[in-house]
């Protein structure tokens, strides 16, 4: 069990880094922006991606009054990859229950893509776990054809890439829309340099393997969970996205009729980093029309 930030003695920094152990001494990596007494927030990114994914709304989330924590999920960035890389999805929806209860409160959930569908398991598996969740982009039900364009570019590269500007252009070409195109002196924190002088992924491989492929497998088992859910829910979906399409979506409303949907005009699947403060305010016009949070 994680220690509350809304108990601990010492006061936060306006960003904190913080490694949280689980019971089965497994390191999850967290940064929590602003003052763990407010309203709390807790974003969780989408499959390879990692809690850099949010830092900037949860920064300004922050500067308006909101406790922002973000975790780097098991097998990603900072947080440790499983021995023997045997993942399984209750192993993520555990974490980010744990995670939940170290909020000290009920907090609002922000989950895109894979982190979506891990909240929308843990929140019906416990109902008093968050109370409202903003799904980035994922639906019950989701469009194959644009999941399998993502797990071809993270499959393209296992030997990874013998330069930092080999990756930059890797990228730059799968997110051709981006008009800013990342350095690579940006892209350090994304990689890691082994032992070979080669540049990887930050995420273990073994979660293609074990969680990615066939991922269909799992959509008739989200049916159930997805009606069982009865607090606020928003969905933001990108406009351009390829991973949701109106079917999906109106299959999703219809079984959350209490859901909100908002679309993100210019954004893809990748709904945060096309469209930052667009989807910011949209998170922000959302939380506000909460209740304070801090009963």
């Amino acid at each position: 069990m994680f220690e509350s930030p809304a108990t601990a003695t010492k006061p936060l920094k306006p960003k904190a880094e913080i490694r949280l152990v689980d019971d089965n001494g497994l390191i999850i990596s967290c940064e929590m922006h602003g003052n763990a007494g407010n309203p709390a927030l807790l974003f969780a990114h989408g499959f390879g991606q990692t809690l850099q994914a949010w830092q900037s709304s949860a920064a300004r989330l922050a500067e308006l009054g909101f406790f922002s924590l973000c975790c780097d999920a098991r097998g990603h960035g900072g947080s440790d990859w499983l021995p023997g890389g045997q993942y399984q999805i209750d192993q993520f929806v555990n974490d980010l229950t744990r995670l939940a209860d170290f909020a000290g409160r009920p907090a609002i959930l922000v989950g895109a893509s894979f982190g979506g569908l891990v909240g929308l398991l843990a929140q019906a598996r416990q109902p008093q776990l968050f109370r409202a969740l903003v799904l980035v982009d994922i639906t019950p039900r989701w469009e194959s054809a644009g999941v399998e364009r993502i797990l071809t570019f993270m499959r393209a590269h296992p030997n990874g890439f013998a330069s930092l500007e080999q990756a930059a252009a890797s990228i730059a070409a799968y997110l051709p829309h981006r008009r800013e195109k990342r350095s690579p002196e940006r892209l350090q924190s994304l990689l890691v340099r082994r032992e070979d002088g080669r540049y990887r992924w930050h995420w273990d491989p073994a979660l293609l393997e074990r969680i990615a492929d066939n991922s269909e497998r799992y959509q008739a088992d989200l049916i159930d969970p997805a009606r069982q859910i009865r607090v606020p829910v928003l969905l933001l979906s990108g406009s351009d996205s390829d991973v949701v399409s109106q079917s999906t979506i109106a299959e999703f409303l219809h079984l959350v009729p209490q859901a909100r949907h908002v679309v993100v005009p210019r954004a893809t699947h990748m709904v945060a980093g096309d469209r930052n403060d667009l989807f910011t305010n949209a998170v922000l016009s959302f939380v506000r029309t909460l209740p304070s949070g801090r009963e």
